[in-house]
């Protein structure tokens, strides 16, 4: 009996625990334990906000190019032989036809002499052949001979000639003679470089575009460029389009002339190039920030009546902070700024700063 009584005892100590420690949270659920709904995950979140307006914007591609010569070439011999002068120095202006080096002819001038000799003598022997004809005291056949013979020798002197031509090097245009890189006495054959010459006033500015402009570009507009360790922006025309897009990087190829008066752009060098297409009027153009990327395109936020809508929109000319929207959105549409990454759409939003 004092056993049943004593099991009695601690069960209801034990339903007395349970009880007390089951008020605590009783109490929680109450009118005074319910969440804030100011302070909980219903609350709105805070976002700045941009209106947007149509704005004026300038087409530009940004891209990159090089320098070349107006006209280029290595200087080098069409025949081998012995250098007797040079008639340059490094570095120097020359003219077109100045004569720039002279390839030994001794032998050609030994020949040519020995040319205008027989020459001579058959111009004397074909005068006096003429006038035998003239007076039918030879043959007309007789006469041919002393013709023909005269006739060979003229176009033999007329080779010797072209080949001594061969043996001196003429600046083939105006420009600047570089490093040489043979002497006076060094032989050299038709493969050896002796110096280059180029123009460089004007300069050229060879660059691409993407494929997708190519309609919008044409003879004669501006281009801007850069060269590196110099500031300032140079301007040029565009001087020539290639009639054909590179199949493989899907661009454009475009050549720009730029008068360089000073001489002091060279070739070879790197040009960051600024192409100005067009100038649009009536742009909408948002921060590149508030574009987020979706599998299939790219979205924005809207605010509209407290809450956040997303819009799909498609993207055109893209700068360093903006992208301008050519799809999607209208002028003094509000969009949503900040918190991208936490927004979702329908979900209630408060305006917590303009910019």
């Amino acid at each position: 009996m004092k056993k049943n009584v004593k099991k009695i005892l601690i069960a209801l100590a034990i339903v007395l625990v349970i009880a007390l420690l089951a008020i605590p949270k009783f109490n929680s659920s109450g009118p005074e334990g319910k969440k804030n709904p100011a302070s909980g995950s219903n609350a709105p979140l805070p976002v700045k906000v941009h209106i947007l307006k149509e704005q004026s914007l300038e087409n530009r591609v940004l891209t990159s190019g090089s320098i070349i010569a107006n006209e280029e070439v290595q200087l080098m011999s069409e025949v081998g032989g012995k250098i007797v002068k040079i008639f340059f120095r490094e570095g120097s202006i020359v003219k077109e036809g100045d004569m720039l080096v002279k390839i030994n002819d001794s032998e050609l001038q030994a020949q040519l002499t020995r040319e205008k000799f027989r020459l001579k003598l058959l111009q004397e022997n074909e005068f006096r052949q003429k006038k035998l004809l003239e007076k039918e005291a030879i043959s007309q056949a007789d006469y041919d001979v002393s013709l023909n013979e005269l006739n060979v020798i003229k176009a033999e002197t007329e080779l010797i000639n072209a080949q001594i031509a061969k043996t001196e090097i003429r600046a083939p245009f105006n420009g600047v003679i570089g490093l040489k890189y043979v002497s006076e006495g060094s032989y050299v054959t038709p493969s050896t470089v002796i110096a280059s010459l180029q123009n460089i006033n004007p300069i050229k500015i060879d660059f691409s575009i993407p494929e997708k402009y190519a309609s919008l570009v044409k003879r004669g507009d501006n281009v801007n460029f850069k060269v590196t360790g110099d500031e300032k922006t140079y301007t040029g025309k565009i001087y020539a389009i290639e009639p054909k897009i590179d199949p493989i990087s899907r661009t454009l190829k475009i050549r720009g002339i730029y008068n360089n008066t000073g001489n002091n752009i060279f070739p070879g060098s790197f040009a960051d190039v600024e192409l100005v297409l067009k100038e649009i009027d009536d742009a909408i153009m948002i921060p590149t920030h508030a574009l987020v990327p979706e599998l299939k395109g790219q979205k924005v936020f809207l605010y509209k009546n407290g809450k956040a809508f997303s819009q799909s929109v498609e993207t055109g000319i893209r700068n360093q902070e903006t992208v301008q929207i050519t799809s999607g959105l209208s002028n003094k549409d509000t969009l949503i700024t900040t918190g991208i990454l936490q927004l979702r759409g329908g979900m209630p939003v408060a305006i917590s700063e303009f910019n």
